[in-house]
């Protein structure tokens, strides 16, 4: 492995220990001052591992909170080009869970500014998901 392959490994190992203990009500707090007037954050799970992320949001002014469950995502790099694919993803909104079908199962590719590639190639290290069969890339 090259010396660049070890410092991105252990930059990544130490990613995913912080991401894990990092808790959930920290992230849900500095979403809610983000998300002022808008929306509250109202629960979130996000599991690095098993590439899974449960949001759930209270829109404001709406009486129900838009719960949305994510599996199975990751980034597919191949030779400086990046694809984003999702596996599962739903809601408890019909009209929301309709929308996500539309983006499941695909690979989507991600425009990535020239200037952020190194960035952007720690992240694609970070949620590296294995190349799939050529009929789910699109």
């Amino acid at each position: 492995m090259t010396e660049k392959g070890v410092t991105m490994s252990f930059k990544v190992t130490l990613a995913k220990t912080v991401i894990k203990m990092t808790p959930n009500k920290l992230i849900i707090w500095v979403a809610n001052i983000i998300l002022k007037d808008i929306a509250e954050l109202t629960g979130f799970n996000f599991d690095i591992d098993t590439r899974s992320s449960f949001l759930q949001i209270q829109l404001v002014g709406e009486s129900e909170t838009i719960d949305v469950w994510f599996e199975g995502f990751g980034i597919i790099a191949d030779g400086g080009s990046y694809q984003i694919i999702i596996e599962e993803a739903k809601s408890n909104r019909i009209w929301l869970g309709n929308l996500l079908s539309r983006f499941v199962g695909k690979s989507w590719k991600i425009p990535v500014p020239e200037n952020l590639t190194s960035q952007f190639d720690f992240v694609a290290e970070l949620l590296k998901k294995e190349a799939l069969d050529n009929k789910q890339l699109n």
